[in-house]
Formats: C-alpha cells, sequence, structure tokens
C-alpha cells in the first residue's frame, strides 16, 4: 500500500517538475506602438500571463512611435495601423528598417468619433453626421454645433449654440493616420493634406497624447462638453459616452459596432503578394465606399510588426515565446474581441497569419488548424450575426450588451476618464485590472493552470485510494 502511494507521489512530482521546466521554456518580450489596439493588447497580455507565465511588456506610445522603436531595435515586435512609411504624404523623413520583418494581422475595428454634447443638461446619445461634414469639422471650417448643416442632418434635436471643440492627436498615431486616410481619399477637397500620423497644428483645438488623453479629455466633466474626438471604439466603450452615427455610402446612419465593421471590411483588400514587403497590409477604399447598409466606413485592422531574422536583441528563445503570444491572439483571443470593442479577424486573414507567424525565428506553432486554432471570426463572406440594423448601443450600454463571455478591461496606467455623470470609470495613473478567463494555449509549454489541475486530480485520486488501501492493510496485519 506504501509503495503504491509512494509511486503515485513520485509520479506527480515527475510530471509537475516536467511541467516547470516546459513553462520555463517561455523568456519576457516586449513590445510597443498602438494605442488604438492597446485596449486588446493589454487584455490579452493579461491572459496569457495569468495562465501560462509568459511575460510580454507592450508601450502604448502610438503607432509611429512604435515602429521607430522597431527600427531602432530597442523593442522585439511593434503594433501599427499603417505600415512602414517609405515615401510619407506629409513630407515627414522616411522610415527605413534594416531589420527584416513581416505585418500580421491582430485585430479589427472602427475608429468612432466620440462626443460630449448636452442638451438642457441631458447628454445627446443620438448625433447623426455624413463625413463631408466631420471633413469640414476637422478642419475648422464649421465651428458650433448648431451650425444648420448640422442642424439638418438631426431634425429631431435641437442643437445648443456653443461652439465645437475638436480633440486630436498631439503624437504620432495610426488612428490619425487612418482618419486622415479616410478624410484624404473621400472629400480631398476639404482636407487637403493627405494621410499623415501627425495631426497639424490648428487653432481652437485641442492636442492630447494617446487614445486615453483624447477620450479622457472628451469625457471630463469639466471641460469636455462640446468636444468631439477621433478614437477607436473599445475606448468610447469604456469611458460610457457616445459615439457619432456616420453616414455611409447607403444613406445609414451606422456606429462601429463589431458586427457593422465587419461587414465594411469585406470590401477591404488585402496585399496578397508574399514577395512584397507590405505583405497583408490593407487597402480600404473598398471600406470607406461599402454600399452594405450596416457597412461601417472608418474601419480597418491592427498589425504587429514582428522580426523575421535573430539579431540585436531578438533571439530564438524570444521567438518562440512571440510566436506562441501571436497564436494566442490571433486563435483564442479573437472571442473576445466584441467584448473589448474590437471586431474579430475573418478567417482567411487568420490563416494567413499563421504563414507569418512562421517565418519568426524560433516559433513552434505549426501550420494553421481549425480544429486548434477556433476563433471568433466570421467566415469568408459569410453572415454576421444578428444585430447589424446600421445602429446599435452607444458607450456603457453597447459595452453590457457586448460582454458575452470573455473579459472586461478596466482600464490601463492612464489619465482619468469619467462618464456622463462625473463619475470616474476608468485610469488613475496606476495600472487597471482585468477579468481573464482561462483559455487552452495550443502549444507545447505547460502553464501553472495545467500544474494546477493536475495536482487536483492526483489528491482526488489519493483521497478516493487511501481509505481502501489503508483498510487492507490492517486486515492482511491481523
Amino acid at each position: 500500500m506504501h509503495a503504491a502511494l509512494a509511486a503515485l507521489i513520485v509520479g506527480t512530482a515527475a510530471l509537475g517538475g516536467t511541467s516547470a521546466a516546459r513553462a520555463d521554456t517561455y523568456v519576457a518580450i516586449s513590445g510597443s506602438g498602438s494605442t488604438w489596439s492597446q485596449n486588446a493588447l493589454d487584455q490579452w497580455r493579461r491572459n496569457v500571463a495569468n495562465n501560462y507565465g509568459m511575460t510580454i511588456s507592450f508601450n502604448g506610445t502610438g503607432s509611429s512611435a512604435g515602429r521607430n522603436d522597431f527600427i531602432r531595435e530597442t523593442v522585439d515586435f511593434a503594433v501599427s495601423e499603417i505600415p512602414f512609411q517609405a515615401s510619407p504624404e506629409d513630407g515627414s523623413p522616411a522610415e527605413v528598417s534594416t531589420r527584416p520583418y513581416a505585418y500580421l494581422p491582430i485585430v479589427a475595428g472602427g475608429t468612432s468619433l466620440m462626443y460630449n454634447l448636452k442638451i438642457g443638461g441631458k447628454l445627446v446619445t443620438d448625433l447623426q453626421l455624413p463625413g463631408d461634414l466631420v471633413a469640414k469639422i476637422f478642419t475648422g471650417q464649421i465651428t458650433r454645433w448648431n451650425d444648420p448643416a448640422i442642424q439638418s442632418e438631426n431634425p429631431r434635436l435641437v442643437l445648443p449654440d456653443r461652439s465645437i471643440t475638436p480633440v486630436v492627436r498631439s503624437d504620432g498615431s495610426g488612428s490619425t493616420a487612418q482618419f486622415t486616410k479616410w478624410m484624404s481619399t473621400q472629400y480631398p477637397q476639404i482636407w487637403g493634406t493627405g494621410m499623415t500620423s501627425q495631426f497639424p497644428p490648428s487653432f481652437n483645438f485641442k492636442a492630447q497624447s494617446g487614445s486615453l488623453g483624447v477620450s479622457g479629455y472628451v469625457a471630463n466633466p469639466t471641460n469636455g462638453e462640446g468636444s468631439l474626438t477621433y478614437v477607436e471604439y473599445s475606448y468610447a466603450m469604456k469611458s460610457g459616452f457616445p459615439v457619432v452615427k456616420l453616414k455611409n455610402v447607403a444613406g445609414n446612419y451606422v456606429e462601429p459596432t463589431a458586427a457593422n465593421v465587419e461587414i465594411a471590411l469585406r470590401e477591404a483588400r488585402i496585399n496578397e503578394d508574399q514577395s512584397s514587403p507590405d505583405y497583408l497590409t490593407q487597402i480600404l477604399d473598398g471600406v470607406y465606399n461599402n454600399a452594405d447598409p450596416s457597412a461601417y466606413p472608418l474601419s480597418s485592422y491592427s498589425y504587429m510588426i514582428v522580426p523575421t531574422q535573430v539579431g540585436g536583441i531578438f533571439t530564438e528563445r524570444k521567438g518562440y515565446t512571440l510566436g506562441a503570444f501571436v497564436k494566442y491572439i490571433v486563435c483564442e483571443g479573437q472571442k473576445q474581441a466584441g467584448a473589448l470593442g474590437y471586431s474579430p479577424l475573418p478567417n482567411n486573414l487568420v490563416k494567413a497569419a499563421f504563414d507569418q507567424i512562421s517565418r519568426i525565428p524560433g516559433s513552434n506553432v505549426g501550420p494553421y488548424n481549425a480544429d486548434s486554432c477556433s476563433n471568433a471570426g466570421a467566415g469568408e463572406g459569410t453572415a454576421p450575426a444578428a444585430g447589424t440594423d446600421g445602429g446599435g448601443a452607444s458607450g456603457a450600454a453597447a459595452a453590457a450588451a457586448a460582454s458575452t463571455g470573455g473579459a472586461a478591461a478596466a482600464g490601463a496606467a492612464s489619465d482619468a476618464v469619467y462618464d456622463a455623470n462625473g463619475n470616474l470609470v476608468s485610469g488613475s495613473g496606476a495600472a487597471g485590472t482585468a477579468v481573464s478567463s482561462p483559455f487552452t494555449l495550443a502549444s507545447e509549454s505547460w502553464g501553472p493552470s495545467q500544474t494546477g489541475m493536475l495536482v487536483a486530480v492526483v489528491l482526488v485520486v489519493v483521497a478516493l485510494l487511501a481509505p481502501p488501501l489503508l483498510l487492507r492493510g490492517r486486515g492482511r496485519g491481523r
């Protein structure tokens, strides 16, 4: 009896030792860049830290800074909404990386137009705008909320005679690049600057750093009233503030819900030339002009820039960790996209992402396999889920409706963000918390969760077997 128990305990110890050793194969890696996708990245980082013992650092400094950090080889990966700018439209210096790299899509989303406008002390939640009026606001051609052009789009509202405060990014930003690209493509007669990551200085505009900076300004109960900003929908959801219903080509006013973004991005053209340095990057003209009644025009993807060669700070051991982290993102991580204010990647981009992961030195994730990579993305050309009538709840209501499982992030290190009543809803200068759900990471590594489950199973077995074995031993002793 004692021999049997001893063998069981020794076997458990051996398995536990092997698990610990395999968990140790992950090494710390770091990245920087996009705040547009940071809410999703932060949640995914917490999940893999809690469940698999990975240490993934990410500094949300803006897409431009992230690309430059990658060029300087001070980070292992970068995240950006646009590729390296070899010939910037705004005349800024060319971005040239001597470090071999690949682009890898990680999440889709909508750039929303978050606002703070009250009528008779009550927050407006159903503001409607066409794109040309948005462009005129952000070029200073429309300056007051009761401008006749805005009023004509909102006949149910009596808009106040109040100045509009456009809030823009002060740092180099993928959000600014996507927003100005849209204005430049659709309304060149209004926005003649072209695409730029750095919003031009403008009289009476407020410039803030990062997505939390612009969303925090709009939501601030002291000086936010009357303001309007462009920011990833996730931040508007977290703050509980409404977003503009943007007029699409079909003439409908739509919000950047996960379903509306997914529909819009069906018309995105992806660079599928694997010999091109811009392989898998996006061309969005078709998205802007998508005639589907539910398409949200300001929809796009965010990309991770990964090394394809060992060198500098990047090693094969880091590549092993990075490959496993990215596989988690494009597989299980996509299931949380909607609840976090984003839209999951379609299956064709998930499959293409696996080809890019295989180019990371040291990665060991294998080819795409639908059985081991279930994600929430819609299949190519398939209909989205219900709730795509072009409307949808705003702010906190949308966040509550979207939280169907997954996780709810409660903010990263940030400036304070307030709701309509002046209550702090996220940010305090300290790292925020998040609720994470356990997932199975399909890799060779064994994490703490698996070890804990194994130990629990063995303890149950011991509890069941020990009493009969003890009684049998006593019977033999008699």
